[in-house]
């Protein structure tokens, strides 16, 4: 149970509800945001003093029916609901860590998709596999180690202060700040998740600590991302290439295989192909590798 990082999670969720949206007067004199403790208590049924013990970490571990209670009057989303026990210590947690080997069947997958960039991410957004394809249109990840494989690092660049900064999102990607919205909210599920997992922690502190912009979608709590269901990239060779984007959970490996795909005949399915002639002409030049993955732990 983390009672520190429950505590805050209550107090955000509870600070943006407004007590109109509850049935509940207004009132004139209300000094803190949203709702007050004492009036998710009565409507969660919970005592007032417990409650307060929640929200500043010093109550014992709450049962399934009072989160399902909290849950309840607070409007939490299923998302944010899971998050919520996650953080009590109601749902299975992994005692592992992230999981980074691709089954070859993937593997063999995603080299078999015409006309398709895919790749497949773990769960922190390290990539660890791609076709050639996804390597025409992204970057050469071969080129890259591990850390450098990690989109979220690519979304959010350290920087040396907490100046603002022109940030190019990576790949020239027409919805960067949604990017990066998505990022936090997978982390913090997964860090929630992970919890003795030292890479993904490692990470999240890494980026707390270098890059304001992270940092402040850090404290939101957000924990719902939005699909993404479109995106453009602004490539070097062919330009604006808009594609279809469809994330597939691999639900026992807890990874995501990416799909990115263009409309059969339009102008992007040809600069698809193009890239894809390209990167051909790049494989054959360099001699063939296999895709990244089981066999590449690192």
């Amino acid at each position: 149970m983390d009672k520190q990082e429950l505590a805050a999670f209550l107090r955000s969720r509870r600070e943006r509800l407004r007590p109109e949206d509850l049935g509940l007067p207004s009132g004139p004199r209300r000094r803190t945001p949203g709702l007050r403790r004492e009036e998710v208590a009565v409507l969660a049924h919970i005592s007032t003093e417990y409650y307060v013990r929640l929200e500043q970490g010093r109550a014992p571990r709450p049962s399934a029916e009072v989160l399902a209670g909290i849950a309840g009057t607070l409007r939490l989303s299923d998302a944010e609901s899971d998050h919520l026990h996650l953080l009590a210590g109601t749902a299975p947690l992994h005692v592992g860590t992230v999981r980074r080997a691709v089954r070859p069947s993937i593997l063999a997958v995603i080299e078999r998709l015409p006309q398709t960039a895919a790749i497949v991410m773990a769960a922190d957004f390290e990539v660890l596999a791609w076709n050639d394809l996804a390597a025409s249109l992204m970057e050469d990840f071969d080129e890259q180690d591990a850390a450098g494989r990690n989109l979220a690092r690519k979304a959010f660049p350290l920087t040396p202060d907490d100046s603002p900064t022109s940030h190019v999102p990576p790949y020239g990607i027409s919805d960067g700040a949604e990017f990066q919205r998505h990022v936090v909210m997978q982390l913090r599920t997964t860090l929630a998740r992970y919890p003795l997992d030292d890479r993904v922690a490692g990470l999240v502190e890494e980026l707390l600590t270098g890059n304001a912009e992270f940092a402040r979608l850090w404290e939101q709590r957000d924990v719902q991302p939005s699909p993404i269901l479109t995106k453009t990239f602004r490539h070097p060779a062919v330009g604006a290439v808009t594609v279809d984007c469809d994330t597939l959970a691999l639900t026992d490996a807890d990874q995501f295989l990416v799909l990115y795909t263009a409309v059969p005949g339009s102008p992007d399915a040809d600069a698809l192909a193009l890239l894809g002639v390209l990167g051909a002409d790049a494989v054959s030049l360099r001699g063939r590798r296999p895709p990244r993955g089981s066999s590449h732990p690192g």
